[in-house]
């Protein structure tokens, strides 16, 4: 059997947008709905079985944050945590303090920038930080954009779609100096995965997680809040969450968040050093494959499992169509823009040229990646190229 013929029938590099779960978080997930005792918000012995399924993610979450457990409030994954933070907090400052101002980056995931768009709407002073061209906060920018009257600052611990991490705790320093009263709250969706995401740590005062961004199960999520931070509900009916975000919690989800959230924090450090040379290994040869390839954010500090690769000449929608049909997965950027029309916001925001922000990649890498992987990825995405390149000949020829 031929090398070609060996290759696995689908390989998977597209873990930022979600990563397959943990053998452990699926069982998880499966025996507790199989075992369905209840509601949680009742007061039968089944209902408190499931209440304490709850309590004890609960606290595996705030252990890994740096929060208390009543500092947790699940939600149904990164996009709800991001609104109930962007929204919640932002009112609640106005309603409290007056103030009236919100501060993001231009690179922040859609949940942010929607969120913060509404906001205008409603009556809110909205600033867009500009990021340097390789993809990181420029933070005399940040700096200028920040006084007194800022309730509210939301910048992202690492870019979902080039890796890039922000500067934290600089950022923190920033925002206690020049606006000492604003709620400083961070997505740290697709860090938690590779590097130490906590209140205490980045210097914030609330997060987001999604625990399909580290091996958990899709559809659960949660917002951590510091003591004293202010908050309104965004869902209204009943009291779970402490009257945060009404609605029945997904139990045997939470439970799996748990297990993913233990899972994560045990191999973290093996996680990074095992998938950052696999990483390097396809940048390396892919960038020398193609002429006036770029890898989008490779000067700045990275997570080791996102890689944005820029073909020029050759669209992403169409390397993707080949990719796919070889079996390989990845995507041109974030998973709530796919199909969209328009480049990737946050690399134009980094200066790219529109022609070349259409021609990114992003490949990225998760716990069920392998060595193997890769080198099947290259040869695929190098063949699909070379094929690509012919096409452009053939229409060049065309036209002549």
């Amino acid at each position: 059997m031929s090398e070609k013929e060996s290759r696995p029938l689908f390989i998977y590099l597209d873990h930022a947008a979600g990563t397959p779960p943990y053998p452990a978080v699926a069982e998880t997930v499966g025996r507790v709905l199989a075992e369905f005792s209840g509601n949680p918000s009742g007061t039968h012995r089944g209902a408190r079985r499931a209440a304490a399924i709850l309590d004890a993610a609960r606290e595996q979450i705030a252990a890994a944050t740096g929060a208390t457990p009543a500092g947790v409030i699940f939600t149904s994954g990164g996009t709800e945590a991001d609104n109930l933070a962007i929204k919640g907090i932002a009112f609640a400052v106005r309603n409290r303090l007056g103030l009236k101002k919100v501060v993001v980056s231009a690179i922040e995931h859609k949940a942010v920038l929607e969120s913060a768009r509404w906001l205008q709407s409603q009556g809110f002073e909205v600033l867009q930080v500009p990021v340097l061209s390789d993809g990181t906060l420029d933070l005399d920018a940040f700096y200028s954009a920040l006084d007194p009257s800022t309730a509210l600052v939301s910048i992202m611990t690492a870019n979902n779609e080039t890796g890039a991490v922000q500067p934290f705790p600089k950022i923190s320093e920033i925002v206690r100096e020049r606006a000492p009263r604003a709620v400083l709250h961070t997505d740290a969706c697709q860090a938690f995965s590779a590097t130490d995401v906590g209140l205490d740590s980045l210097q914030v005062d609330a997060l987001s997680l999604s625990a399909q961004k580290f091996g958990g199960p899709q559809g659960v999520g949660a917002l951590v809040i510091s003591e004293g931070v202010p908050l309104l509900p965004l869902q209204h009916g009943g009291s779970q969450e402490l009257g945060r975000r009404a609605g029945t919690q997904n139990v045997a989800g939470i439970a799996g968040m748990g297990v993913a959230v233990s899972i994560t924090l045990q191999h973290r450090e093996e996680f990074g050093a095992r998938i950052a040379p696999m990483r390097d290994r396809l940048e390396k040869v892919l960038s020398e494959a193609w002429e006036g390839a770029r890898v989008n954010a490779s000067d700045a500090p990275r997570l080791p499992h996102i890689s944005n690769i820029a073909f020029p000449g050759a669209r992403s929608e169409d390397l993707l169509v080949l990719l796919d049909r070889k079996g390989i997965a990845a995507s041109a950027g974030s998973s709530c823009a796919s199909g969209s029309l328009t480049p990737s916001h946050v690399l134009l925001a980094m200066g790219l040229d529109e022609l070349v922000a259409r021609c990114a990649v992003r490949f990225s890498l998760g716990h069920t990646t392998t060595p193997e992987d890769i080198e099947a990825a290259i040869e695929a995405v190098m063949e699909c190229l070379e094929r690509l390149w012919q096409v452009r000949l053939q229409e060049l020829h065309s036209r002549r």
